[in-house]
């Protein structure tokens, strides 16, 4: 496929650059949406009725949806199973599901042997942290993971931004990716993230190259692990909880909503779907 021409827009440094107003954003392009899920899609933990209904909305106006989440396998596969989104993108993109002529298709970004060999090796530095750090425990969803693991800061431990912080540098220390998100600090060794699962996925999915910064896509998040996709999207927005890392993320996002997590979201859906419904009137 084609590149369309490109709108690309020279981006200030995540340092000097600070998110605009959503009603700023041009969405006229836009063909689909990858979202994070928690903090961006939920409200308090839970999916509320409205913000499935604007996942519905994207879908039946024709655009793609695909959910990119830490989240575990397990979540996952019910996910793309049960909501109207094209494919879901978990464990911080150690792994999709991509629905296809055949059904749902599970599609891992590294090899068996080494996903194996990094899996055990993992576990055992994981473990060796959690030991460093009172209070800390995986994640009680970390059972259902395959890839990563997620260690519980603001879920149903309460351990604060400190012992968050310290946990990443631990685990940074023996060689880990750790990245955090508003409720875990997941964690992996591979050669991936949520953006190289995103590009990976478009190919798999659609046939063809994701270029973020032409204007066809557009990137919800809200913590930590966004950050690479708010650094690629031109159009990366984050809901309005977003603004409490803002002054500690690599890369903040070009836009921001006025309403906080799955609200936001909704605004974000309604901005992107009134240009279309006005056509149509």
């Amino acid at each position: 496929m084609s590149r369309p021409a490109s709108s690309k827009r020279q981006r200030p440094s995540p340092r000097e650059s600070f998110p605009k107003p959503l009603r700023e954003a041009d969405f006229s392009r836009v063909e689909g949406v990858f979202t994070d899920v928690d903090g961006t899609l939920t409200t308090s933990h839970r999916l509320r009725a409205q913000t499935i209904r604007a996942l519905e909305r994207l879908a039946e106006a024709g655009l793609k949806v695909v959910l990119v989440s830490g989240r575990p396998a397990g979540w996952g596969e019910a996910w793309a199973r049960t909501l109207p989104v094209e494919g879901v993108i978990v464990e911080n993109g150690g792994l999709f599901f991509v629905r296809g002529a055949k059904g749902l298709r599970k599609v891992y970004l590294e090899p068996p042997k080494e996903r194996a060999e990094n899996r055990r090796r993992l576990r055992s530095e994981v473990l060796r942290v959690l030991k460093r750090v009172p209070g800390a425990q995986l994640s009680s969803d970390s059972a259902y993971t395959e890839v990563d693991l997620a260690i519980d800061y603001n879920e149903e431990a309460r351990l604060g931004d400190t012992a968050a912080g310290r946990i990443e540098a631990l685990l940074r220390e023996r060689g880990v990716t750790a990245v955090r998100s508003s409720v875990h600090v997941n964690c992996w060794l591979g050669r991936f993230d949520k953006l190289i699962a995103t590009r990976r996925f478009a190919r798999e999915a659609w046939g063809q190259a994701l270029h973020p910064e032409d204007g066809r896509f557009v990137y919800a998040g809200d913590s930590f692990n966004d950050a690479p996709m708010f650094q690629a999207f031109a159009l990366s927005v984050g809901v309005a909880n977003v603004r409490s890392v803002l002054n500690r993320i690599e890369a903040p996002p070009a836009f921001i909503t006025r309403a906080a997590e799955g609200r936001g979201f909704e605004e974000l859906a309604r901005a992107i779907l009134v240009p279309r419904d006005r056509l149509q009137e």
